[in-house]
């Protein structure tokens, strides 16, 4: 089963968090803030830490008063639509990346503003990210080496090797290896 993620889920943590915090819900923290006038978003900030919400309960107070960016309201497709509009031969790579990846059991699709995360029922176990005139796969794979294709990822810190796509002829059976490798590990 394949699933596919925006924003929402993390909007509505943020909102477990702030009542978690505080004992109250944006609805109340919204009727407190509008009661004040804040000139900026640090002196809102420094006023929310005052009144002890901070982190993701004080970023999502901070969003409610001084508005959402636009990929946080976006959908999963919105983001993923973004990040390849003007580039329909790497969506071709990203999505039989994804086929792929589906392939190697239950798969959560993340969607950001600038790559997607697939995640395991455990954990994250690859990240999609596009370059210029490739899509970048990270893999979160113990005890492999970098060699061939294979190399050190710049991608993030638990995406330890990276492989570089810049056709689809790239999705092949090696790769789809190295992705259900990385599935089972983070299982």
């Amino acid at each position: 089963m394949t699933t596919t993620r925006d924003w929402g889920r993390n909007r509505k943590m943020w909102i477990r968090i702030l009542e978690k915090q505080t004992g109250e819900g944006v609805e109340a923290w919204k009727a407190k803030m509008h009661t004040r006038q804040f000139r900026n978003e640090k002196h809102l900030r420094n006023w929310l830490a005052r009144h002890n919400v901070t982190g993701y309960a004080q970023q999502l107070l901070v969003m409610e008063r001084f508005g959402y960016p636009d990929f946080i309201l976006a959908s999963a497709d919105e983001l993923i639509n973004r990040q390849y509009d003007d580039a329909p031969d790497l969506r071709a790579v990203y999505d039989a990346i994804v086929k792929a990846a589906a392939g190697c059991g239950d798969l959560t699709i993340q969607a950001r503003k600038t790559f997607v995360s697939l995640l395991s029922p455990r954990r994250t176990f690859a990240r999609i990210q596009r370059a210029k005139t490739c899509v970048n796969l990270g893999l979160r794979l113990d005890g492999e080496r970098p060699v061939g294709r294979l190399v050190p990822s710049k991608i993030h810190d638990t995406m330890r090797l990276q492989i570089t796509l810049g056709d689809i002829s790239e999705v092949d059976a090696d790769l789809k290896g190295w992705l259900k490798r990385a599935y089972t590990q983070n299982s």
